[in-house]
């Protein structure tokens, strides 16, 4: 085993976003010696860490990792706990990571609430651990030519952000449909883009959303450097004729003063990106993600109202 390997736990082993962090894992030259779901479903372990434990219960999972920290029969700490639970438990678990002399790495989005990340502020504080989470946009190619550019001028932009996703019938009885554990659409399938661009843009000084439903949400951002319409849907009927003849199920696009912005490419691997840089001593942290998390709350919470015409 090699010396600079660390060890991972992770939790919702079995769920969408699951095996991108499970490959991140191994392409990072570590090892995964212990996962969490409460489904059983879980066999693409087998195709990074079939000699992983695996518990359907918190409880065993927690004992696991307690005994892995004290060590008394000669077992490793394990180093960083990988969150890919729904979203309403990611603090949960962040908090559990640190309480058992863990890191942890959380997808998105890091907590729901706002206020919850002053908590794991403290958290870090007093255990002396880290909480980073995935934002794998800052990593694109594309993402960081544009930030470099946006950098070096003072134009205003304008920009369209138009993303369909086709859900079923399911998403809505999942937690995935239950705003107060995803934190709503914008929360669920929005959070990245909002975070890009805000990372990218400066903060919001003007915030309005005209429609708020929960397959469909759109609006407009007045942010320091661009003025942002967008519109979210996981509706198949919003997606374009053509997309849906040539039996797709998802349409992104973004324009820039116009001019379409190509994100439909460089995003193999983005996520080994980002445990790489985590392990090298970098990673984006809790901070990091405020500025999204409480724009999208805030959003989240926005009565509708009907765009003024001009």
């Amino acid at each position: 085993m090699n010396e600079d390997c660390k060890y991972f736990g992770i939790t919702g082993v079995g769920g969408f976003v699951a095996p991108k962090h499970l490959k991140a894992i191994r392409d990072t030259g570590n090892k995964l010696v212990v996962a969490l779901d409460k489904h059983d479903s879980v066999g693409v372990i087998d195709s990074y860490f079939p000699e992983a434990s695996f518990f359907t219960e918190y409880e065993r999972f927690d004992r696991f990792l307690e005994k892995q920290r004290l060590g008394d029969d000669g077992s490793k700490p394990v180093d960083y706990i990988s969150v890919c639970s729904p979203n309403y438990l990611h603090d949960a678990h962040c908090r559990m990571a640190m309480r058992v002399g863990a890191n942890a790495i959380c997808e998105k989005p890091l907590v729901i609430n706002p206020w919850n990340l002053d908590q794991l502020t403290e958290l870090q504080q007093s255990y002396g651990k880290r909480v980073f989470t995935v934002l794998q946009l800052r990593y694109h190619p594309e993402v960081l030519k544009l930030k470099q550019q946006a950098e070096s001028e003072s134009t205003r932009r304008d920009i369209c952000l138009t993303y369909v996703t086709r859900r079923g019938k399911w998403y809505h009885h999942s937690w995935k449909g239950d705003p107060q554990r995803s934190g709503g659409l914008a929360m669920n399938i929005g959070i990245h883009f909002f975070d890009f661009l805000t990372w990218i843009y400066g903060s919001p000084s003007r915030n309005s959303v005209h429609l708020n439903q929960n397959s469909r949400m759109s609006g407009v951002l007045e942010l320091e450097k661009a003025r942002v319409r967008w519109f979210l849907s996981v509706d198949q009927s919003d997606l374009p004729v053509d997309v849906v003849q040539k039996g797709g199920y998802a349409y992104r696009s973004i324009t820039i003063d116009g001019t379409d912005f190509d994100l439909s490419k460089g995003f193999t691997d983005l996520h080994t990106a980002v445990y790489q840089d985590i392990v090298s001593g970098g990673g984006y942290g809790v901070e990091d993600a405020r500025p999204s998390i409480e724009l999208v709350h805030q959003i989240r919470n926005t009565v509708a109202t009907t765009p003024k015409s001009t």
